[in-house]
């Protein structure tokens, strides 16, 4: 049987799936009607409606509220989140981080002069304001990018509509092919300002930190001026350091790397050859290979 929604319906779906995948748990009615700007008594009795056509389950109990079916993710062609790839939406050179492009439609791919996208988001998309510049991917199968600006929004669709400038395949390189190397780091006990001074006269923005051979956090500029602003410009590295390290073989390819930047919330990769570390690369070196021309990325 074909289920068909009114707008207000689809509305209120789209917003309680974008909520569920954010939360994970059951969604209140007062956080949908919030985030769609109803009135809460309307998303309560268009949620009875939902529930009868099985697209909606109830959670009982205190922290109880609203969960979307299987039903639901299949009628609006959204993955479920434990399936889901998680696909970058850029806007105006940021990273939105609570959005996720799940479906690209071409319908003017015949007349490429007026070639225009409809991309379906998991997430808020009021965040995405029209004449806005916008970066899609790179997609999970294909591997590639789509440049534009955003002509309008579809709201009840949770869709955004974009003149397309440029759509870029990711190469097939590797990070062995684009590293820096020989690794540049700071120590662990070096004193924040003389770390700083190694980031400066190499022209960098961040380097692996050591303790004796083991890499333990990355140091970045960022991370030197939140230590001057507090007055500690004399305190260790491993103070104001990020802990976080991610290395990976030199033949791992750039899409792969970026994705695990992404996930790791990480902006320098350590390169490894046999599980010896060889080099590092950045996303800067990775988005400026990948699309030189319609990047253009901050290296704070």
């Amino acid at each position: 049987m074909t289920v068909s929604l009114t707008h207000i319906q689809r509305e209120i779906l789209n917003a309680l799936i974008t909520l569920y995948k954010k939360k994970g748990l059951p969604v209140k009615g007062e956080e949908i009607s919030e985030l769609i700007n109803r009135n809460p008594g309307t998303v309560r009795n268009q949620m009875q409606a939902l529930r009868a056509l099985g697209l909606v389950e109830g959670a009982p109990g205190p922290k109880g509220g609203y969960r979307p079916t299987a039903k639901a993710f299949e009628l609006l062609s959204i993955t479920e989140p434990d399936k889901a790839v998680k696909v970058p939406v850029i806007v105006n050179g940021k990273l939105i981080e609570d959005l996720s492009a799940e479906e690209l439609i071409f319908p003017s791919l015949p007349h490429p002069e007026v070639c225009e996208a409809r991309v379906r988001v998991v997430g808020d998309i009021k965040k995405v304001k029209p004449d806005s510049e916008i970066v899609i991917g790179p997609t999970p199968v294909n591997e590639m990018m789509v440049f534009g600006r955003v002509m309008g929004r579809d709201d009840t669709e949770n869709m955004v509509i974009i003149s397309v400038k440029k759509i870029y395949a990711i190469p097939k390189d590797t990070v062995g092919m684009h590293m820096s190397s020989p690794i540049i780091t700071v120590d662990a006990d070096d004193d924040v300002a003389e770390a700083s001074k190694v980031l400066v006269e190499n022209n960098i923005h961040r380097a692996p930190v050591k303790e004796k051979e083991e890499f333990i956090g990355i140091f970045s500029l960022r991370n030197a001026v939140q230590a001057f602003i507090e007055g500690k410009r004399n305190a260790k590295v491993r103070e104001f350091m990020d802990p976080t390290v991610i290395k990976v073989e030199k033949d791992t390819k750039l899409s792969e790397a970026l994705r695990l930047m992404r996930d790791y919330n990480v902006r320098l990769i350590v390169v490894t050859d046999m599980g010896r570390p060889v080099g590092v690369i950045t996303d800067y070196q990775i988005l400026t290979r990948l699309a030189p021309e319609q990047v253009s990325y901050r290296q704070a």
